[in-house]
C-alpha cells in the first residue's frame, strides 16, 4: 500500500468546500507501477464491474413479491431488465471512474481500478459510458417502454450524481439508495407487475441502509483520509452515519413486518409471511455488526462472503416463498 502524505490527506473543512488536492505525480507513477499488470481489454472488463452485478438480482424482488416468479414470461422480463441494467451500472461505474480519477489514486483500493491505474485512457472510458448507456436503453425497449424510461431515469439521476449530486449532503446518500429501488421496481415495470407500497417502503429504506452503512465503513476505515477520496464525508460525521444507517435498519425491520402482517391476512394454516420476520431481522443484526466494524465498504462481498448472513438469507427466502404460494 502507497502511503498518503499528510498534505495529501486534506482538511475536512477544506474539503467539504470543494477543496481536493490531486496526488502528486511521483505517487501516480508509483500507484499506477504497482497496479496489478492487465491489458486494455481485461481492464475495459474489470472496469465494468462485473462482481457488483449481483446488485441488479434485485430486480427478482418484484416477481418474488407477487408469486409470479415461475412464469415463463416474467422471468424472460426480469431477464431483460437484469441485462439493461448491468450495462446501464456499468456506464456510470465508466463515468464515475473518469470523473474521481485523481481521488481514486489517492485510495488504498480504488487506486487500482484500471482508470485509476491508467490501463484505461479517460477519453475512451467517455466513450464506453456513450456505448453502454446506449445499450442499456436499448435492451430495455426489448421489455416495454416503462423498462427504458426507468434505465433512463437510473441513467440520468446517476449520470448527474457522479458529476454533481455527490458533494450535496443527504442527497447523495438519497440518490445513490433510489438506485436500488429502480432495481427494486424494474422488476415489476418490466412484468407488469403492480407495485405494493410496503414493498416500495421497505426497499426504499433497505437501500438507505446499505448506502449510509457503506458510507460509515469508508469513513472507519479510511479515517481522516477519508474526505481525500468522497469529499462529502469531510461534512458527515461518523456519529451522523451511524443514526442514520441505524434509523433506515429500524424502519426496513418495521416496513417489512407491516407488509408481512398484511400479506398474512390471505394465508391458510401456517403464517409463513410472519415466521419470515425473525430471520430478516436477524440478517440486519448480523450485518449491522459489519457496518459497526468499518467493514461494510463492499457490501455484496459482505453478503456473499459471511456464510451466516447467507445461511440466514437462505431460511427467510423459504419463508417468504413459502407465504406467497401458500396464500394462492
Amino acid at each position: 500500500m502507497v502511503a498518503i502524505p499528510a498534505q495529501q490527506r486534506g482538511h475536512p473543512t477544506d474539503a467539504a468546500e470543494g477543496v481536493a488536492e490531486a496526488a502528486p505525480p511521483a505517487i501516480v507513477e508509483a500507484q499506477v507501477a504497482a497496479a496489478p499488470a492487465y491489458g486494455l481489454m481485461r481492464g475495459l472488463w474489470l472496469e465494468a464491474r462485473p462482481k457488483q452485478w449481483v446488485k441488479n438480482f434485485l430486480v427478482l424482488t418484484a416477481p418474488l413479491a407477487a408469486g409470479r416468479i415461475n412464469q415463463a414470461n416474467i422471468l424472460a422480463d426480469s431477464a431483460i431488465a437484469f441485462a439493461a441494467f448491468c450495462l446501464a451500472a456499468s456506464a456510470v461505474y465508466y463515468a464515475n471512474d473518469a470523473l474521481d480519477v485523481e481521488a481514486d489514486r489517492a485510495h488504498p483500493k480504488k487506486r487500482f481500478r484500471p482508470i485509476a491505474a491508467g490501463v484505461i485512457p479517460i477519453p475512451l472510458a467517455w466513450v464506453g459510458v456513450v456505448v453502454l448507456a446506449i445499450a442499456a436503453i436499448g435492451v430495455a425497449l426489448a421489455a416495454n417502454t416503462a423498462t427504458a424510461v426507468v434505465i433512463s431515469v437510473y441513467l440520468a439521476m446517476h449520470l448527474s450524481y457522479s458529476a454533481w449530486f455527490k458533494h450535496v449532503l443527504v442527497l447523495d446518500l438519497a440518490l445513490v439508495s433510489a438506485g436500488f429501488l429502480l432495481r427494486a421496481m424494474i422488476g415489476g415495470v418490466a412484468g407488469g407487475i403492480p407495485l405494493s407500497q410496503w414493498f416500495l417502503l421497505t426497499t426504499g429504506f433497505g437501500s438507505l441502509f446499505m448506502v449510509s452503512g457503506k458510507r460509515y465503513s469508508e469513513m472507519v476505515l479510511m479515517g481522516e483520509a477519508a474526505a481525500t477520496t468522497r469529499k462529502s464525508l469531510a461534512a458527515y460525521s461518523a456519529s451522523y452515519l451511524r443514526f442514520v444507517w441505524q434509523m433506515a435498519a429500524g424502519l426496513t425491520i418495521l416496513t417489512y413486518s407491516l407488509w408481512a402482517l398484511s400479506l398474512s391476512q390471505d394465508q391458510h394454516g401456517v403464517q409463513w409471511h410472519e415466521i419470515s420476520i425473525v430471520p430478516w431481522s436477524f440478517i440486519f443484526l448480523r450485518y449491522a455488526m459489519f457496518v459497526d466494524a468499518g467493514q461494510a465498504g463492499e457490501p455484496e462481498d459482505v453478503v456473499l462472503g459471511d456464510k451466516v448472513i447467507m445461511a440466514i438469507a437462505c431460511a427467510w427466502l423459504a419463508c417468504f416463498a413459502l407465504g406467497v404460494f401458500n396464500a394462492r
